[in-house]
């Protein structure tokens, strides 16, 4: 009941908040996330690292064609859940700090979010999976369409047009695969592991691409990724938060739970077309980035970098690569949350992200210097913060697979440091601007969103084996299953 309960929570909460249509509801919304987050602590500290799903629950959705509402967490999903219980509170503690009209829409929505993520995550069962895949887009889109910038219908207008597109090809993937297997009684994953064996190369290669492309649209993954920097600038900072912290992750989580297990044949055929498409994504992104002025579009970029990297690991096929891009989808998720509130802050201040309108911010804010720079140095993956860990393992896989991609891959450290960097450079250092004098240093409860995030980029640095020791054991029984 434990994975029902983290799935239905967010629900409830989000209900009682549209029903009641309280004076002040991102209370209740707080209050609910930070429940979550201790549930979400609960399961990690009973889980036993063996490899098998755990906490789970099955009910009959959809008899006839054997499709059940199963659920239930393994060590490759716990990562995940951690991430998503972890983030959403500071999410909405970060808008503490100004009222957003039709506040209760606003945070059920954060919450809907929220509980369609963890069940993406746990889903047992490939129709449920896609159920909540699916019902994901919903809550953001509106978050994007109602709470956006003055161009917020043209841009999540794309946005939703490039995430359905995509899961159409997962759909007919689905039918595909339901076609090719008459005997299919059920439609748990496992299952679907094992009946996917029987599928020949050409037959693999046809579901690759269908799943490769759903999961390359929302991660995103070049050239899939044009909707991403448009969306993540003109949506509310809380929007972008969740589709660039956890969002995202249910493209590269499809690509470990889904597209490797059912498709070893079409990997071994395109993994070095994809591998190659998102290495090219990693120094794309990473120049883009350097050449930003608006500090949101900038890390836009660089979020998107970032995931061209952990996609390569992925497909590297190798424990590295995969206890690597786990380590760093954790650690993504955490740095870039903690940036774009930073950002956000500061726009609260100025009313402009503009690098060369910003500087001298850090005379009069020593709180948010140290934050600013402990979840930066954590972004580029500096030693003893939680990036160095995950991009380590990633860089290590990648170069086993094939040392040119890992040399390439390698320019992310260097190209990372730069726009990184210069962005705290720009907004933090030098002489203050008609914009940023007298700017004021944090609130309280701007610290209490900032000071776990970078307490959180030094500890799971520091103490990686928190998760390395439950990701092993469901990455090995993986990759018995992909090579």
């Amino acid at each position: 009941m434990l994975t029902i309960s983290l799935i239905l929570l967010p629900i409830i909460a989000g209900l009682i908040i549209l029903l009641t249509k309280g004076d002040n509801p991102k209370t209740i919304a707080s209050i609910a996330a930070f429940v979550e987050l201790i549930l979400g602590g609960y399961a990690y500290n009973q889980f036993v690292p063996n490899g098998s799903s755990q906490f789970g629950a099955s009910y009959n959705w959809i008899a006839s064609a054997g499709i059940k509402f199963s659920v239930g967490i393994d060590g490759i999903s716990l990562i995940l859940v951690c991430l998503t219980t972890l983030v959403v509170p500071f999410i909405i503690l970060s808008t503490f700090g100004r009222t957003e009209k039709n506040a209760p829409t606003f945070y059920a929505l954060i919450l809907f979010m929220q509980a369609a993520l963890i069940g993406v995550f746990t889903a047992k069962d490939i129709f449920l999976f896609y159920f909540f895949f699916e019902v994901a887009l919903i809550p953001v889109y509106f978050l994007a369409a109602i709470w956006g910038g003055e161009n917020r219908i043209k841009v999540t207008f794309k946005f939703f047009i490039y995430t359905l597109f995509g899961s159409l090809f997962m759909l007919l993937g689905l039918v595909y695969l339901y076609m090719k297997t008459p005997g299919l009684h059920s439609s748990a994953i496992s299952e679907i592991y094992q009946i996917a064996e029987g599928l020949n190369g050409k037959q693999q290669g046809y579901l690759f691409w269908a799943f490769f492309i759903a999961f390359a649209i929302k991660m995103p993954v070049f050239p899939f990724h044009t909707w991403q920097p448009d969306t993540y600038v003109e949506s509310p900072t809380a929007a972008t938060m969740l589709m660039s912290g956890v969002m995202l992750k249910m493209g590269t989580y499809g690509l470990i739970r889904i597209l490797l297990p059912i498709v070893p044949l079409g990997v071994q055929t395109w993994g070095t077309t994809a591998i190659t498409l998102s290495v090219i994504g990693i120094v794309y992104g990473s120049i883009i980035a350097i050449q930003q002025r608006d500090m949101k579009r900038l890390i836009a970029y660089s979020s998107f970098a970032h995931v061209g990297l952990i996609s390569a690991g992925i497909f590297s096929r190798t424990l590295e690569g995969l206890q690597g891009s786990l380590m760093q989808m954790l650690a993504h998720g955490i740095n870039v949350v903690g940036l774009f509130a930073i950002s956000e802050f500061i726009f609260q201040r100025t009313k402009s992200r503009d690098l060369s309108r910003l500087g001298g911010i850090t005379q009069t804010t020593p709180n948010l210097t140290v934050y600013f720079v402990i979840i930066m140095l954590g972004s580029v993956a500096m030693p003893l913060t939680n990036g160095f860990v995950g991009e380590f393992l990633l860089l290590k896989g990648i170069y086993t697979y094939n040392v040119w991609f890992g040399a390439v891959s390698g320019l992310t450290i260097i190209l990372g440091a730069v726009y990184m960097l210069r962005m705290v450079q720009k907004s933090m250092f030098g002489e203050t601007s008609k914009l940023t004098q007298g700017f004021a240093d944090l609130a309280l409860h701007e610290k209490m969103t900032l000071f776990p995030l970078a307490f959180m980029v030094i500890w799971f640095g520091i103490a990686p084996n928190t998760f390395l020791p439950i990701i092993e054991p469901a990455v090995k029984q993986l990759l018995t299953i992909i090579k």
